[in-house]
């Protein structure tokens, strides 16, 4: 107990002799003025480190993705257009068949002697017709030297006429018994693949009776919706001059495993209204479809490309800043100071950002580290790093 109030004491004797005018002072304080000396202000902290990208204008393809579905271009059902027994089917189903292929005969002898009986018909209309103009000649001859009457000649006249009508009538009954027999063999009328048959060979069809489907899958359709207003962001940017490449527009197919098929298509529809329960617009793409990889009803996703934008700016995303005034991004000067710069977002692409209005060419943007910047305060650039080297480094850190 004692040693310690003496080394207090000895402590503030000494400070007290270190002061020109008496005062004690302890010696903790006494030392750390020592240390810091009297009055001197704490050092200021380092500029952040940022990374900085220079953006530049430039011709920037842009594109549009949307989900979609296969549809046949053409799917026609055949049916029976007579009445009868099927006695033939002529194809395998789910095989491929030409346009005017035989698909299904029908019992054809009811028809066949329909079209005899029509025939002969046809040739009694024409005897009484050759009679009718005979005896018309005749008592025309006679009217002539006055040996018939006009009634006579106007009876002759009117036999004739009638028996014409009936000939024609004939001709017609024949042309529809043969148009029935023609009926009797089933084609197909157009080229595609086939659905299961309806009924087996044997069975009693009647009129319109379903007997399958023909699918034309070559080429084929893939339908899509896109929203309102990304259609009309599209349109306005084409008709402002903003984007070109209107007329080339064209069409990829990819599917769920991310791989995309190798044919390319063209958008040959789009729809005049807006779908009032979705808010979009229905659009369709057309494409070749030769060995039949696409099929109805299966679910893609169509990317649209062939637009681009003239003098587009582009930024990443995580360069984009937001405060009550707005959107804004940093810029840094020559002399590395960070500057807040308004800007007026076009549309997002791919984790990037299209500056409509804002930036300039040449601008140096800070794309990482935004979080550490505050406005009007120096920061440390860092060139960005290339995307190449950082996927080459990526790929030996994996083989690694």
């Amino acid at each position: 107990m004692i040693l310690t109030v003496w080394a207090a004491g000895s402590a503030f004797a000494q400070g007290a002799s270190g002061n020109g005018q008496g005062e004690a002072k302890p010696a903790a304080l006494a030392q750390n003025n020592q240390t810091t000396g009297a009055g001197s202000a704490a050092p200021s902290a380092p500029p952040p480190e940022v990374t900085v990208a220079t953006v530049e204008a430039k011709r920037l393809p842009i594109t549009f993705e949307y989900a979609a579905r296969v549809e046949a271009s053409r799917e026609v059902e055949v049916r029976a257009r007579v009445a009868g027994i099927l006695t033939e089917r002529s194809f395998v189903e789910g095989s491929a068949v030409k346009q005017d292929q035989v698909l299904f005969r029908i019992d054809p002898r009811e028809f066949e002697a329909e079209v005899a009986r029509a025939d002969a018909a046809v040739q009694q209309a024409d005897a009484q017709l050759a009679n009718a103009r005979q005896t018309e000649d005749r008592v025309a001859s006679l009217a002539r030297t006055g040996a018939s009457s006009k009634a006579s000649l106007d009876d002759a006249t009117a036999t004739r006429k009638l028996a014409e009508a009936q000939l024609a009538s004939a001709k017609a009954q024949l042309d529809t018994a043969n148009l029935s027999l023609t009926y009797a063999t089933v084609t197909a009328p157009v080229g595609g693949i086939t659905s299961r048959e309806q009924f087996p060979e044997g069975s009693l069809v009647s009129v319109n009776t379903l007997l399958t489907r023909v699918s034309q899958l070559d080429p084929i359709y893939v339908n899509f919706s896109a929203a309102d207003t990304e259609a009309f962001q599209i349109r306005r940017l084409i008709q402002e001059g903003i984007a070109g490449g209107a007329n080339n527009l064209s069409a990829q197919v990819s599917f769920g495993d991310g791989n995309f098929y190798n044919e390319t298509g063209k958008i040959d529809f789009t729809s005049a209204a807006i779908d009032p329960a979705t808010g979009t617009i229905s659009s369709r793409a057309v494409f070749p479809n030769p060995g039949q990889q696409l099929l109805p009803g299966q679910f893609v996703r169509v990317v649209i490309n062939g637009l681009a934008i003239d003098d587009a700016i582009q930024i990443p995303a995580t360069a984009l800043m937001q405060n009550p005034q707005g959107q804004f991004v940093y810029t840094v000067g020559d002399d590395n100071v960070a500057k807040v710069r308004p800007i007026e977002v076009g549309r997002e692409l791919n984790e990037t950002i299209i500056v409509a209005k804002g930036l300039n060419s040449g601008d140096r943007v800070v794309t990482d580290g935004v979080v550490k910047v505050r406005p009007d305060t120096p920061v440390k650039p860092m060139a960005a790093p290339d995307p190449h080297r950082r996927a080459e480094a990526d790929e030996g850190t994996a083989a690694r």
